[in-house]
C-alpha cells in the first residue's frame, strides 16, 4: 500500500474509532533526497528564512468531534479546484489536532482578519484549550465552528488525504461558504504579523 492508501486508511480508521484518543500522532518520517555520498540537504534554517518571504494570509482550521470544537492555526492553505469546489489545507504529521479534524470528518477555514493575530497566537499553541473564553457559530452544511469577525469562512467536508513529507494535505469539498466585504485580512511575512498599507 503506498502513501497515499495509508492515508485514506487512517482516515477511514479514525472515523471508525469515533474517538480522538484512539489513535496517537504519526512520528516524524525519516525523509532523504540524496544519498549518503551525495551533496547534504537543504538546511532547515535556511529552508525557513527564505520560503519566510513568501507572504501568506492566515487561518484557522476548526472541526467539532464527539469531545467538543478543536482547531488550529494554519497559514498552508489554497484553494485548489472551482469544479468541483475544493480546497486544501497542510497540518504536521505530528498534530494532535489533526486526529481528531480526521474523525470529524469535516472542517471550517476561518480566514482571519488584520485585528485578529492575537486569536491566531492563541490557536497556535499547542496542549492548550485554544477554544476558552472564544465564542463560535456551527457552520450551516457541517456545523464545525466558525469563529466571529472572521472575514471568511469556508465550510468543508474532508475528501482525500496525501503525505507531502513531514506534513499531510487534506483536501476538502466546499459545502458553503461565506464573506464579509472591506475588511483587510491578516498578513504573516518573515515570522510577523502584517496588514495592507496604502
Amino acid at each position: 500500500m503506498g502513501h497515499a492508501g495509508m492515508a485514506a486508511t487512517a482516515v477511514r480508521h479514525l472515523r471508525a474509532a469515533g474517538s480522538p484518543t484512539a489513535v496517537e500522532p504519526l512520528p516524524r518520517p525519516v525523509l532523504r533526497a540524496v544519498r549518503e555520498d551525495e551533496r547534504p540537504p537543504v538546511d532547515p534554517a535556511a529552508f525557513r528564512r527564505v520560503l519566510g518571504h513568501f507572504a501568506s494570509g492566515v487561518t484557522i482550521v476548526t472541526a467539532l468531534d464527539a469531545t467538543g470544537p478543536t482547531g488550529f492555526a494554519c497559514q498552508s492553505f489554497a484553494s485548489l479546484s472551482l469544479d468541483p469546489p475544493l480546497v486544501a489545507f497542510m497540518v504536521a504529521r505530528t498534530s494532535t489536532t489533526w486526529p481528531r479534524i480526521a474523525a470529524a470528518g469535516t472542517f471550517c477555514v476561518n480566514v482571519l482578519g488584520a485585528d485578529q493575530g492575537e486569536l491566531c497566537r492563541s490557536f497556535a499553541v499547542s496542549g492548550a484549550d485554544k477554544f476558552a473564553g472564544v465564542d463560535w457559530t456551527p457552520t450551516p452544511e457541517t456545523g464545525s465552528p466558525r469563529l466571529p469577525g472572521a472575514p471568511a469562512w469556508i465550510d468543508c467536508t474532508i475528501t482525500t488525504v496525501h503525505t507531502g513529507g513531514d506534513h499531510l494535505i487534506v483536501v476538502g469539498r466546499v459545502e458553503s461558504l461565506g464573506a464579509t466585504e472591506d475588511s483587510d485580512p491578516l498578513l504573516f511575512h518573515r515570522g510577523r504579523f502584517g496588514r495592507f498599507s496604502s
